[in-house]
C-alpha cells in the first residue's frame, strides 16, 4: 500500500496500537527551554522518575534571557532568574546537555537544533513549543508538546499519539526575484487560513520547495502551526544531507552514510493518498505583510486594507476589532504607513543568510531618525558567524541595537517590550494583540521588507521603496 512520509516515519516509530487511532510512538530526541523546561525536569524527579536517555535530551535558554549584551541570569522578565537557575541545575542533575547563558552553542531553540545536528532525517522529536513544526524542514517528524507530556517523553522515550491526518502543499514553479520563503508562509496563510490545515501534518513538495535552501524550509514550516498543524515536513534531499553533514551531533563516519542512505528512501510514494491536497504556482506569490491580528490577515505589499465585508475567513467583528487595534481603516494604504520600530529577530527569520541580505540592504544607509531598530540572532551561532563577517558593523553603522541570541523580543512574557500603539514591522512569525507588547500593532513582513522600512521610516516594498506592481 502506497505510504506518505509521514506514514514512513510514524510507522517506523510505532510501538504499539492503543485503539481509536492512537499509537504509542517512540520520541528520538526532546528538547527543553527555561521557561517550561525545569519544571518539566523538576516535576519529574518530585514524581520519582529520572530522565530514561540522558543523551538524547537537550535544554537550552532561549525564552526568558534578555537579549541585550552583558546579560547575566538577571532578567527584566519578573521571576526570570528563577525559571534560568531552575533550569540549568535540574539539566545538571539530570546529566542532560545543556547550552547555557555564554555558551557559544546557545541560542532559540529550533535554530540551535539543526544547526547542532539534533534534528535528523527520518528521527521524531518533541519539544514545549509550537514552533518545533520548524524542524520537519530537514526531514524529521518534529511537533510541539505540553509540559505534562515532556515529562512522559523524557521518563519513558514514548509518547501516546492520536494519528493526524496528512495534507500536502504543492508549490510550483519558482519564486520570483525578491519574494522569499516568508511571502510564501504569509501568502499560504492568507489563501487557506488559520485553521486551514488543523490538526494535520502538512508536506511541502514541489518545484519551488525543492529549490529553497534550508534556511527558507525552516522558515516556511515554522509558520505551519499558524495554520493550524500538527507539524510539517519536507522529504530529504541531497540539500538536506549536505546541511546536516559533520554537525556535532549529526552521525559519523560509516553512520553517516547509513544514515543518508536510509534518508534517501524517506519520500511519499508516487501514489499516496493525502486527506487534503492544495496546489499552487509560485509565481503568485509577491512580497506580503500582515494588517491584523492574525498571521492569516496577511495581504501584498501595496493592496489597500480590506474592507469589513472582504476578508474571507473573517468575521465582520473580527475585521473591526483587528482595525481598531492596529489604528487603521478599511482601504487604507499600508504602503507609506508611518511606522515607529523594526525588528530582525525569532525563530522564523534571525538566521546568518537572512542577516545577509538584511546587510545587503542597510549597507551605506541609516534608519530613519525616529525608528528603533533591533536586531536579534537567533543563536550565539549566528552571531559569531555574523561578527566574523562583518555584518553586525554593518547593522550598527545603520542605527540598528545588536543584541545577544534569544525570543525575549519577539513575544511579551512581562520583560523587555515594545510600547503602546508603537507601530513595529517585524520577522516574526506571530502578530497577535499585545505580542511583542502591551498594545504593540506588529505588522509580519520579510527581514527584507523590514529593512527597506525601518531606512525608510515607513512600510515599503524592499524592492525599491514603492508597492509592488
Amino acid at each position: 500500500m502506497a505510504k506518505t512520509l509521514f506514514d514512513k516515519i510514524w510507522e517506523a516509530h510505532r510501538i504499539a496500537d492503543l485503539g481509536d487511532g492512537a499509537a504509542l510512538i517512540a520520541i528520538d530526541r526532546v528538547l527543553l527551554h527555561e521557561r517550561t523546561g525545569g519544571v518539566a525536569l523538576q516535576s519529574l524527579e518530585s514524581a520519582g522518575y529520572s530522565v530514561l536517555a540522558p543523551e538524547r535530551a537537550f535544554a537550552t535558554m532561549d525564552h526568558v534571557v534578555d537579549t541585550r549584551p552583558g546579560r547575566t541570569d538577571e532578567t527584566l522578565m519578573p521571576t526570570g532568574k528563577n525559571f534560568i537557575v531552575a533550569t540549568r541545575e535540574a539539566a545538571k542533575k539530570a546529566g542532560i546537555t545543556m547550552f547555557d547563558i555564554g555558551d557559544p552553542r546557545q541560542g532559540i531553540v529550533h535554530i540551535i537544533s539543526p544547526e547542532q545536528g539534533i534534528i535528523q532525517p527520518g528521527s521524531t522529536l518533541v519539544c514545549p513549543d509550537s514552533h518545533t513544526c520548524s524542524q520537519g524542514a530537514l526531514g524529521g517528524l518534529a511537533w510541539g508538546i505540553g509540559s505534562s507530556e515532556a515529562e512522559h517523553a523524557l521518563a519513558t522515550g514514548t509518547l501516546r499519539i492520536q494519528k493526524p491526518g496528512t495534507m500536502r502543499i504543492t508549490v510550483s514553479g519558482q519564486l520570483s526575484r525578491g519574494v522569499t520563503a516568508k511571502d510564501l508562509a504569509l501568502y499560504i496563510l492568507e489563501q487557506i487560513g488559520a485553521a486551514g490545515s488543523r490538526g494535520l501534518v502538512i508536506e511541502y513538495a514541489g518545484t519551488a520547495i525543492a529549490a529553497l535552501d534550508v534556511d527558507q524550509r525552516l522558515t516556511l514550516c515554522n509558520m505551519a502551526t499558524e495554520l493550524g498543524a500538527f507539524t510539517a515536513i519536507i522529504a530529504p534531499d541531497d540539500t538536506t544531507f549536505a546541511y546536516l553533514e559533520g554537525r556535532p551531533f549529526s552521525p559519523q563516519g560509516a553512520l553517516w552514510t547509513q544514515a543518508v542512505e536510509a534518508g534517501r528512501d524517506l519520500s511519499s510514494d508516487d501514489d499516496a493518498c493525502f486527506d487534503r491536497e492544495w496546489s499552487m504556482d509560485a509565481s503568485d506569490v509577491a512580497p506580503m505583510i500582515t494588517w491584523g491580528t492574525s498571521p492569516q490577515q496577511a495581504m501584498r505589499l501595496g493592496a489597500p486594507v480590506p474592507r469589513t465585508g472582504d476578508s474571507p475567513r473573517d468575521t465582520a467583528e473580527a475585521v473591526v476589532r483587528a482595525l481598531d487595534y492596529m489604528g487603521l481603516k478599511p482601504e487604507q494604504e499600508i504602503v507609506g504607513l508611518k511606522i515607529d520600530a523594526a525588528f530582525i529577530g525569532s525563530c522564523t527569520n534571525s538566521r546568518v543568510s537572512d542577516l545577509r541580505r538584511v546587510a545587503e540592504i542597510l549597507r551605506g544607509k541609516h534608519v530613519a531618525p525616529h525608528v528603533r531598530a533591533i536586531c536579534v540572532p537567533g543563536s550565539s551561532q549566528v552571531r559569531i558567524a555574523a561578527e566574523a563577517e562583518g555584518l553586525h558593523q554593518v547593522f550598527l553603522d545603520a542605527g540598528f541595537e545588536w543584541r545577544e541570541a534569544g525570543c525575549s523580543m519577539c513575544f511579551y512574557a512581562g520583560g523587555e517590550s515594545f510600547g503602546p500603539q508603537e507601530r513595529v514591522i517585524s520577522s516574526t512569525n506571530r502578530n497577535f494583540e499585545s505580542r511583542q507588547g502591551p498594545g504593540t500593532r506588529t505588522h509580519l513582513a520579510s527581514p527584507e521588507t523590514v529593512a527597506a522600512s525601518a531606512i525608510a521610516g515607513r512600510i515599503v516594498s524592499p524592492a525599491h521603496g514603492e508597492p509592488s506592481s
